[in-house]
């Protein structure tokens, strides 16, 4: 018994012992190793939650609540790194509280880095389940916490399968209210810049087959908290604005691209606004990422500021 002790004191006292290099080291040692303390806190953190998770999914689909099972998981990590590690993030506009209300819906959100998992378990609301990848299905605690709490798998090489799980998710949106949380950039972007990858159309489609409305996330550019290129990592508090859900009734499979520029246009002004609000701006000037200069909504994000 004493060597699982043992083995479970490991990982504390080396995260202890590199916080205290990182304060007395130089420079770039100092840096690598508030990384790495960083880095090991994050995984030793995120596998108990996962476990947690297990146990939480099963007491919660056998009383009836499956639908928060990755609610309350998702809190248990926000607290659990907030208190860990002095990262956090927060939802600072007006109405973005009750944006985070609309049920069921289709939340969008900028894929920055790993630290999203983060964000999510900051701001993810009730009845909300998220897509991933179908490899993750299989890894321990966290394949399996997922498994169990109504994740969407989706197989990118197959689009057949693809197809079939969002079908899944559509009935189960219309059926039992659950929301679904989507990435629309299908990868990390690692910016350091206010910046957006292409957007995927599957999300679009999901929620125009739903008949549910799209609800927007935008984190700001937060590689002055997290540079996984740089190997850097700073506590502090991440701002995020949740746009106004915008509508799908009536729209079909043709209005798509309208749909994912609209959506697209809408996230990229926000994210170089709140550049210039919780940043330096980057460099990026202020005026709307859609170059509609001169147009009222260019007015409209002035008077924001």
């Amino acid at each position: 018994m004493s060597w699982l002790v043992n083995t479970m004191a490991v990982p504390p006292i080396l995260i202890v012992l590199l916080r205290v290099l990182s304060a007395v080291l130089p420079g770039k040692l100092a840096q690598l190793t508030s990384f790495a303390a960083f880095f090991i806190t994050s995984m030793i953190m995120m596998s108990i939650c996962a476990l947690y998770g297990v146990f939480a999914s099963i007491f919660l689909r056998t009383v009836g609540y499956g639908g928060l099972s990755q609610w309350t998981v998702a809190r248990a990590f926000k607290w659990s790194m907030w208190w860990t590690t002095g990262v956090t993030f927060r939802v600072t506009n007006n109405g973005g509280e009750e944006a985070l209300l609309t049920r069921p819906a289709v939340f969008l959100g900028n894929h920055q880095s790993e630290l999203d998992v983060l964000m999510l378990g900051c701001t993810f609301p009730q009845y909300t389940s998220v897509t991933a990848k179908k490899s993750l299905k299989w890894a321990p605690f966290l394949g399996w916490f997922m498994t169990l709490s109504k994740t969407v798998f989706i197989d990118r090489a197959n689009r057949t399968t693809a197809r079939a799980a969002f079908d899944s998710a559509a009935e189960t949106m219309r059926t039992e209210r659950q929301n679904v949380f989507i990435f629309p950039e299908g990868t990390r972007s690692y910016a350091e810049q206010p910046e957006l990858l292409p957007f995927k159309k599957g999300a679009f489609h999901l929620a125009i087959q739903a008949g549910v409305p799209i609800v927007p996330i935008v984190v700001a550019n937060y590689s002055h908290v997290l540079n996984v290129k740089k190997r850097e990592f700073h506590p502090g508090v991440v701002d995020v604005s949740v746009l106004p859900p915008i509508n799908t009734k009536g729209k079909t499979a043709a209005d798509v691209d309208d749909l994912v520029k609209k959506t697209r246009d809408a996230m990229l002004d926000e994210l170089i606004r709140l550049s210039h609000v919780s940043g330096d701006g980057n460099g990026v000037p202020l005026p709307r990422a859609s170059g509609r200069a001169g147009e009222s909504g260019d007015g409209e994000l002035r008077k924001r500021n």
